[in-house]
């Protein structure tokens, strides 16, 4: 078997540890070799450019990615110009070496369900796996019902390993078979996962149903300006980066003294 890759990609301003924790449990539940970290350049829903510089949040990805062997800081969207959208991504990796059933892209399902909205939907799906994490308020589980004409190709994400554990409860429909109502059958899932494994196998839509951490990059950003504890809410490499340089308005020893933040440079 090649080496099964995952993808997770986001604004990472700061990376939190519900990013990681996404990460770690997908790379857990697929028997991912590697999770690649890809902070955007320029988000393309996101209506505000980034507080932090593209310097900033990669070094901040960067020591979040050294707490665990199997993740990996990547600049590919950082080298590119324009916004960051998923389909070119896939195809960079295509084009470094990478076949499609060996990426799992890693989701959000409050986005995934307004996949259809996506650059170069379908398209997009056949260019990975699409690993769909459930998000506060919005269960992974709850796809086959918001996207029916998807649901064939949905499968619980403890399949794609060949090793399924718990059963993940909950699930409403064969995914395996499109057919919604009817009970899934693990026993074709187990099967489903083993031809993952082959080049050229069709790309599925993994549900990984966990419970996420309710942690935003926007309530971290709060909380460094009001000078508030960021500990639980980032690795303590990411809290020290913050407060060293100063980002978000978090006091620095450099800005109290009333010399310029290091984070200013790059700004």
């Amino acid at each position: 078997m090649g080496r099964r890759t995952g993808i997770l990609g986001g604004t990472f301003d700061p990376i939190h540890v519900g990013h990681l924790f996404v990460a770690t449990e997908a790379a857990r539940a697929l028997a991912l070799d590697e999770v690649l970290l890809l902070p955007s350049r320029t988000p393309p829903h996101r209506p505000v450019d980034p507080s932090a510089s593209v310097f900033h949040r990669f070094a901040m990805v960067a020591l979040a990615a050294s707490t665990d062997a199997r993740l990996v800081a990547s600049d590919l969207e950082l080298l590119r110009q324009g916004p960051s959208y998923t389909a070119d991504t896939l195809r960079m990796l295509h084009a470094a070496g990478h076949e499609a059933w060996q990426l799992f892209f890693l989701a959000g399902a409050d986005a995934c369900a307004e996949i259809a909205t996506w650059r170069d939907y379908p398209a997009v799906l056949d260019l990975a796996h699409f690993v769909v994490c459930s998000r506060p308020g919005t269960p992974a589980t709850s796809l086959p019902a918001r996207l029916p004409d998807l649901a064939r190709r949905m499968l619980p994400a403890n399949m794609a390993s060949g090793h399924p554990g718990a059963e993940a409860p909950g699930l409403p429909a064969n995914m395996a078979s499109g057919h919604p109502g009817a009970p899934f059958d693990f026993a074709q899932g187990r099967e489903a996962a083993g031809l993952l494994q082959e080049p050229g196998a069709e790309t599925r839509i993994f549900l990984l149903d966990c419970p996420t951490p309710d942690v935003s990059s926007t309530d971290i950003r709060a909380r460094a300006r009001a000078g508030r504890p960021l500990a639980g809410l980032v690795p303590p490499e990411v809290d020290h980066y913050i407060r060293r340089h100063g980002l978000y308005g978090a006091s620095s020893g450099a800005a109290a003294a009333g010399r310029p933040a290091a984070g200013n440079l790059h700004e």
